[in-house]
């Protein structure tokens, strides 16, 4: 049986610190396949990705990925929970996958699984402690943080641990493989030099957010000093043919016409809305014209600004709390994105392993065969998604790529070398 290694990542874009992360992982799990799970065109943060899902699965194969497969947008877009779960979910049911490794900033798996037992049993008195916490206006990953340092009685011990976004969604991937009982053994990676904030270069490492700015600024000698060579040359020829989205921000005229033009009970029934910030966010939606100050208006103490931007994702791509719900007792479709030869292998062995296996290869196919009127429901939001994308393009704005783009395999990308 091959040893496969599972990852869940965003790659927004790909960098030396992800390169860094697939060596780590195979060399301390021995694994001889690796599997990645990425987010699509919007990412769990509330923002849209830099460049395209295709784009960052060509990254992905050309530096020891074998098979890369889509977080269906629902989850992508989803709160850490709900994101995690999607991910182990997709990873688990293909019956091959042995080890997930993720990031994190501490060094101590053990103290992330502590937490991540809390929050799976949810003792009476954790939850007691928790509601107090919440009671005093704050948001809720910071009412859970204060009530886990509480409840673990250890506060100069976890302080640090649940301030890390990495460590955040490493315990939130542990709780779901409690939740799921899957059989893969989790691996936790330290991440090196420059954590998920920073916007600043170390030796030849530079997170994801600093690159990012490094784009916007056309800091270009920089980019290529802490991206792997094959990485960089995918994303300079999306940025020379203006097939980028740089943030959310593009999509501001389409996200207020889509709120003024919402009711207030419409508001309510979008994911992570509670407690009248419907009210809220229609008030801004009316009087702002952009959403900087759309965002500024609404987000407080109790509801921050990334929750608040995951709620604007929401109105532009239809996603409502029905459709959230559904998520959350459906097993997702396997879309492949991209294979590599021995991702091919991967294929094959997994539909043995489990032949009721919703995998996708073709979408079209997919969408003209499958009577599963839920994953239906949930690829089309992910077409709808890409064709809303595109028009954050400067040009080349085509609808329907999840049609004519076929899955990448290495073939695709021989030009472009390590």
């Amino acid at each position: 049986m091959s040893r496969v290694l599972g990852i869940v990542a965003e790659y927004n874009p790909f960098h030396n610190g992800h390169l860094y992360h697939i060596k780590q992982s195979i060399e301390q799990t021995d694994a001889e396949y690796v599997v990645c799970v990425i987010s699509g065109n919007f990412v769990q943060r509330g923002n849209t990705s830099i460049i395209d899902k295709w784009t960052k699965a060509k990254m992905a194969i050309v530096n020891g990925a074998d098979l890369v497969i889509e977080l269906p947008t629902v989850y992508s877009t989803s709160s850490a929970e709900n994101f995690a779960e999607g991910a182990i979910k997709t990873l688990d049911q293909l019956g091959i996958v042995d080890t997930i490794s993720f990031g994190m900033e501490t060094n101590d798996l053990a103290n992330l699984n502590n937490i991540a037992n809390v929050l799976y049993q949810e003792p009476k008195e954790y939850v007691t402690m928790l509601n107090h916490e919440l009671s005093k206006g704050l948001s809720f990953p910071k009412a859970r943080e204060n009530a886990l340092m509480v409840y673990l009685n250890d506060i100069k011990r976890y302080a640090s641990i649940l301030s890390g976004s990495n460590n955040i969604l490493g315990i939130e991937y542990l709780k779901a493989m409690k939740k799921l009982k899957s059989n893969m053994k989790p691996v936790g990676i330290k991440r090196e030099k420059v954590f998920y904030n920073d916007d600043f270069i170390i030796d030849d490492f530079a997170s994801s957010t600093a690159i990012r700015k490094m784009i916007v600024n056309r800091q270009f000698n920089d980019i290529m000093k802490v991206m792997p060579r094959s990485a960089y040359i995918l994303l300079a020829q999306e940025l020379r043919a203006g097939h980028y989205v740089l943030d959310l921000s593009k999509f501001q005229t389409e996200i207020l016409y889509k709120l003024r033009g919402m009711s207030i009970e419409q508001i309510m029934q979008l994911p992570d809305v509670s407690e009248g910030l419907e009210n809220s966010i229609k008030n801004a939606a009316d009087s702002c014209n952009n959403i900087i100050d759309l965002v500024n208006m609404v987000k407080s103490k109790r509801y921050t600004q990334t929750r608040i931007q995951r709620i604007l994702i929401y109105s532009l791509l239809g996603i409502t709390n029905k459709m959230m719900e559904t998520s959350k007792k459906t097993l997702p479709y396997v879309r492949v994105l991209a294979a590599s030869e021995n991702g091919k292998k991967l294929i094959s062995e997994a539909m043995m392993k489990n032949p009721k296996l919703n995998l996708i290869t073709s979408v079209k196919k997919y969408m003209e065969t499958s009577k599963n009127k839920a994953l239906k429901e949930m690829l089309q939001t992910d077409i709808y998604a890409t064709n809303i994308y595109t028009l954050g393009y400067e040009k080349d704005s085509w609808a329907n790529l999840d049609y004519t783009n076929k899955m990448v395999t290495i073939n695709d990308i021989k030009g472009v070398k390590k």
